[in-house]
């Protein structure tokens, strides 16, 4: 009888994640702000023993112009081992991208050739429309039961947005996912605590409110997302609504603790109509009830108004901007992304409620175009932006683009494209790789990262 076993790179918990092997090649969506020319993953080279380390060494281009690849996924994951719902024949082997400008999906194979992946199949967005009502896609996620897609809007693009599922097998489009959604509209982020049987969702906006740049007169008004939004993930119910306060806008990027037996999570906030800071929160059980609250404020940095963007000249500072987030597998380190003002900070948040400061890079930014030792040109534009980790917690790659329309209004002179990488202290502590700095191809910019065999945002885990 012929034996077999899961897919070597899914873990039951993530203590077993973190002694996974080094990762040597990440995917990253690559995509052209003008529509012009077809957007693409590339595979970048991570192996320092490598010669082209550092290098972009494969290149799948999408079939049409104008997707704005957003956040894919894997079709299959760890919660491929989870006791409700067990898949454990499945193989991490495609990956899932969404255009979110589009509002099609690609389904790209790795297998045969990791470093050259091959479009398998083509979802178009009319058949995403009429199957689950949605368009906009925006993020990603395995999930014991299918591949989750959320898309920020209805089949037009107004509200509400929504999950749909897609078999993880054929990949055909199932259906929305939610079966009673309450008093939610708007979409962006989502993320569950499988040990608690609970879903999370964030805002943004309509397609109006983001296509062609942020809208001041939205922001101003506090018409964003700002609400957090709890569910019941296997009856699909909506079950709570958090309101963090007309103040802060654009709730984003939701990093739930890997521990399943632990509820808590962060959630960062892009910014504050107050004074212009950024803030992270965590959502933690409280009692029979979910409850938020703010552990870290990061303030605007006051700065020449000649120097500003004409979005923030008004307010003569600059704001941090925070647009990702990603928490260590351990859970113990937390990465904010100031787009903004171009630092990347590492935070110990061990005590999730008391977070402390342990590391900080500054490149890019608004105003400071900070470089980097590998850059070959000096001043540096965009910022910390899509973050990812390895499992084993020591390497942390960012890119420097949030989405075409809006890096304009924040770096009018336009963004050329970079993917960097930090080395992590043992207890702490953040420093540039010196040698690996990718100088992104003119007329595109990079976007989300995702590691080979997986990394600290894609996979859920069922077992401590």
């Amino acid at each position: 009888m012929a034996s077999w076993r899961p897919d070597p790179s899914f873990y039951p918990s993530p203590r077993m994640a973190a002694k996974a092997p080094h990762e040597t090649l990440a995917y990253v969506a690559s995509f052209d702000p003008d529509r012009t020319t077809p957007d693409a993953i590339a595979v970048v080279d991570l192996n320092p023993k490598s010669s082209t380390y550092s290098q972009i060494v494969g290149r799948t281009e999408m079939p049409n112009t104008g997707d704005e690849l957003h956040h894919f996924g894997w079709n299959a994951c760890s919660s491929c081992l989870c006791p409700n719902a067990p898949h454990p024949h499945m193989e991490r082997r495609y990956l899932v991208v969404p255009g979110l400008r589009s509002s099609r999906l690609h389904i790209v194979d790795t297998k045969s050739d990791p470093r050259n992946p091959e479009i398998v199949k083509v979802i178009e967005p009319e058949e995403i429309a009429e199957r689950a009502g949605y368009s906009r896609l925006h993020t990603v996620h395995c999930g014991p039961e299918g591949i989750y897609v959320n898309a920020l809007g209805d089949a037009e693009g107004n509200a509400p947005g929504g999950i749909f599922l897609l078999d993880p097998e054929s990949f055909e489009v199932l259906g929305q996912w939610e079966i009673d959604r309450g008093p939610q509209k708007l979409a962006y982020d989502f993320w569950w605590h499988l040990g608690h049987d609970t879903m999370v969702t964030s805002e943004w906006g309509t397609a109006d409110t983001f296509e062609n740049g942020l809208v001041p007169e939205v922001l101003l008004g506090s018409k964003y997302g700002r609400r957090l939004h709890f569910w019941d993930l296997q009856k699909r119910k909506h079950l709570q609504e958090i309101d963090l306060g007309e103040e802060h806008q654009l709730v984003f990027e939701l990093r739930p603790a890997h521990d399943p037996t632990k509820a808590y999570g962060f959630v960062g906030c892009v910014v504050s109509l107050k004074d212009l800071s950024a803030s992270i929160w965590t959502w933690y059980r409280n009692g029979s009830q979910w409850a938020v609250k703010k552990v870290i404020e990061i303030p605007a940095e006051p700065a020449d108004p000649d120097l500003l963007p004409p979005v923030l000249k008004g307010f003569g500072a600059v704001a941090p901007l925070v647009t990702d987030i990603d928490l260590s597998m351990d859970d113990r380190f937390l990465y904010v992304s100031c787009w903004g003002t171009g630092d990347m900070i590492q935070y110990d948040v061990s005590d999730p409620f008391k977070p402390l400061e342990t590391g900080r890079v500054r490149i890019g930014g608004i105003v400071s175009r900070a470089t980097h030792p590998g850059a070959r040109n000096g001043a540096l534009r965009g910022g910390p932006q899509m973050v990812e980790i390895s499992r084993d917690g020591k390497r942390v790659y960012f890119t420097n683009s949030l989405y075409g329309a809006i890096d304009q209004q924040f770096y009018p002179e336009g963004i050329d494209g970079w993917m960097v990488k930090l080395d992590v202290g043992e207890n702490g502590g953040i420093a540039f790789d010196e040698k690996f700095f990718v100088d992104w191809p003119k007329g595109h910019r990079p976007h989300q990262v995702r590691l080979e065999g997986g990394d600290c945002s894609s996979d859920s885990y069922c077992y401590p």
